[in-house]
């Protein structure tokens, strides 16, 4: 929604946007542009694909393939046929979530990357193939090629996530660190590449973005008519203590559109710096313009709640990170996900011009792509060609406008076209979604199994000696199932103990020793586990550390109290039943007053499970 406007004007021109889409099926519709017609415009989406895992990422390229990512490390290649999608290539090329991708500006050459193994797989795109792999030594946070198109290098930026740094690798060869750039005092967690400008917009954690040449010394480019930031809007992020979740130019590379966790869409000019259009998708925006929607336009007051809570939800999750918004080709348009459905709008006019897949109400989509080749054509057709009244050169032109999009915590990844489900005889409402994986029937059952095969015991060896805990997978499964495997691969081995404060507990799990680092062993955050059960009513519980809710990842600590007030927001996964003295040795200790770390430092030697 614009911010130019009051919230009242907004609504009210927000509220006459979507009236005018609800009147798509009426016989007196009006005819579409020429640039709207070459976009979705279904409620529904036509048809769903598998991965075993959450869907992270989808990336569509000119070469009529199609990318998604999931979860468990997995790259799929699809090829876009006649209508539709068919499956070719399936890659485990990560042992934990993929936390991005990135496609060189010639769309041959495709980046994922993954924080918890440091690594990047390529991929030669039109040969659906992994050509290389870069180990890190530093967890990556982003990555983004940055070569213009017939150079002999495939010089790919990578930042680290626990520093400032953007490191510069020729992606042809191995583990070739070019160069080292260091612009930002936080890490650096997106960039975009202009291929036409030859420079980068980095943006890091604290909102602070940057333009720098992709060539040496990456200063400022030439050809802006800015100087100083300050004449800029490029604060506007910092300013609103946010940060973008994603960057994307315009086919032109005269605009920039961003996402960002203030849940407001901006549009940037970008010789200028300055914002060009501002859209407001914040919760409390939506619920203004949801109670002032006539009765019978508006979804149920229950369904639109439902909707909230579970925006509220995904604000706490990594996949937040991953909503994008992008422009269509023309540069006529830019398409977010929203709360009501996949937002397209016109940004000449400033007005919504649709929403796709609102009727799929129990969906919240995220990470989007758009598709609007065709099919069948096979390179470059000449004048004579297109002048011609060949039918099947004329078929070849027929163009199939699709939207690829994840959806929060599903492991499908769905197709929006110009044709509804209802469409296609053997494809309706109820048949859809393609079961291109196989299906564990009884997952109760699987989880079940999964509980009683987990360890029940282990001892942590320290340097004053061992602690004994009994484990608790009946309550706490998705804890063990992390302490016990970052203890057999020997993650805790010399992690101090780095948080110590008497009369309450000790906490240790983090390997950088200064209680900001550690992940889980699935490479993101995973959800709290409470029972009624468990309780922190007696000194020496072992529970997971945490920065908010459902943000578990290696840390723990042990009680030496009574905690109530722990209850219900730290996950209790064991409890001590030998080695008392030694906790309360480690709680004895002296330590930072404003740290909280000892003087002494206390390891973890190594963790044995039984």
């Amino acid at each position: 929604m614009p911010s130019s406007k009051s919230q009242k004007s907004e609504m009210e021109e927000q509220k006459r946007n979507i009236e005018e889409v609800d009147q798509e099926g009426d016989e007196t519709k009006v005819v579409e542009d020429i640039h709207l017609v070459q976009l979705p415009n279904m409620d529904h989406y036509e048809r769903s694909y598998m991965h075993k895992e959450t869907v992270t990422h989808t990336i569509v390229t000119r070469f009529n393939f199609i990318v998604t990512t999931s979860a468990d490390g997995y790259v799929k290649f699809w090829k876009k046929i006649d209508k539709g999608i068919e499956f070719v290539k399936n890659f485990r090329a990560h042992t934990g979530t993929i936390n991005g991708i990135a496609l060189s500006k010639d769309e041959t050459l495709l980046a994922t990357f993954c924080g918890s193994d440091k690594s990047i797989k390529i991929f030669d795109v039109n040969n659906f193939d992994m050509i290389n792999m870069i180990k890190l030594n530093f967890e990556i946070s982003t990555a983004c090629w940055i070569f213009k198109s017939g150079n002999s290098k495939a010089l790919l930026a990578c930042s680290d996530k626990q520093s400032s740094d953007i490191k510069i690798f020729d992606a042809k060869e191995q583990d070739s660190e070019f160069q080292t750039v260091k612009l930002h005092n936080h890490s650096v967690c997106l960039m975009a590449y202009s291929e036409k400008f030859n420079t980068v917009i980095s943006a890091d954690i604290k909102g602070i973005v940057e333009y720098w040449t992709a060539d040496s010394p990456h200063k400022l480019p030439k050809g802006l008519k800015f100087k100083l930031k300050s004449e800029t809007d490029l604060y506007e992020f910092a300013k609103n203590k946010s940060r973008p979740t994603s960057i994307q130019f315009n086919k032109d590379e005269s605009l920039f559109v961003t996402m960002a966790t203030d849940r407001q869409v901006r549009i940037f000019r970008f010789v200028t710096g300055k914002l060009y259009r501002k859209y407001d998708e914040s919760i409390a925006v939506a619920t203004s313009f949801h109670q002032n929607m006539d009765k019978d336009k508006r979804m149920e007051d229950i369904e639109f709640g439902k909707r909230v809570a579970n925006e509220r939800e995904l604000e706490k999750t990594t996949q937040f990170y991953t909503i994008n918004a992008i422009f269509d080709e023309s540069n006529s348009y830019i398409l977010y996900p929203s709360l009501f459905g996949i937002k397209v709008v016109n940004i000449a006019s400033n007005k919504l011009s649709r929403i796709i897949g609102k009727a799929d109400s129990s969906l919240r989509f995220l990470n989007i792509s758009l598709y609007q080749g065709a099919p069948k054509q096979q390179g470059q057709l000449t004048m004579a060609m297109l002048a011609s009244d060949n039918p099947n050169i004329v078929e070849t032109q027929v163009t199939d406008p699709t939207i690829f999009a994840t959806s929060f915590k599903t492991n499908r990844f769905y197709l929006f076209s110009r044709r509804t489900p209802l469409d296609k005889g053997e494809f309706g409402l109820q048949n859809r979604d393609i079961q291109n994986e196989k299906i564990i029937k009884d997952d109760s059952a699987a989880n079940a199994l999964k509980r009683a095969e987990l360890p029940r015991s282990a001892v942590v060896h320290t340097d004053l000696g061992d602690i004994f805990i009994e484990l608790y997978p009946q309550y706490a499964p998705k804890a063990v199932e992390n302490f016990v495997t970052h203890s057999k691969n020997g993650y805790y081995d010399n992690c101090i103990f780095h948080r110590v404060i008497k009369d309450f507990m000790i906490q240790t799990g983090d390997p950088e020793g200064n209680g900001t680092g550690g992940v889980s062993i699935w490479g993101e955050d995973f959800e709290d586990e409470f029972d009624p059960a468990l309780k922190h009513d007696k000194p020496f519980v072992v529970s997971m550390a945490n920065s908010g809710p459902n943000t578990n990842g290696s840390q723990f600590f042990i009680t030496v109290r009574k905690c109530p007030w722990l209850d219900m927001k730290h996950t209790i996964f064991g409890r001590c039943t030998g080695g008392y003295e030694v906790v309360t040795q480690i709680e004895n200790l002296r330590t930072n007053i404003k740290t909280d770390i000892p003087l002494e430092t206390v390891k973890i030697c190594n963790v044995s499970i039984k």
